[in-house]
């Protein structure tokens, strides 16, 4: 029996490839709002985050998710962001 082939996706603060369910997406959505998207299949722009506290403090740092979503990102999308990775841990 073949093995199914898992999604990989880039985390855009540390360049590494992880499982797409491991993976913390943020999207633009087309109205211009930016949502955590827990289904993984939400329509707009989407940019992945590893569930680790470095790539969160590494991506708001160096403005890498803005960079990815072409657009301002607020405090308050940073502290749910935030708030999902501590959940996890």
């Amino acid at each position: 029996m073949t093995e199914k082939k898992v999604p990989m996706r880039k985390c855009v603060a540390c360049g590494e490839m992880i499982g797409k369910k491991g993976a913390l997406r943020i999207v633009r959505t087309p109205s211009g709002e930016i949502v955590l998207d827990k289904t993984g299949k939400m329509n707009g722009r989407g940019a992945y985050l590893c569930r680790d506290m470095n790539c969160f403090t590494t991506a708001k740092k160096g403005r890498k998710l803005e960079r990815s979503l072409k657009c301002q990102i607020s405090e308050e999308i940073y502290n749910k962001i935030l708030e999902e990775i501590e959940k996890d841990e």
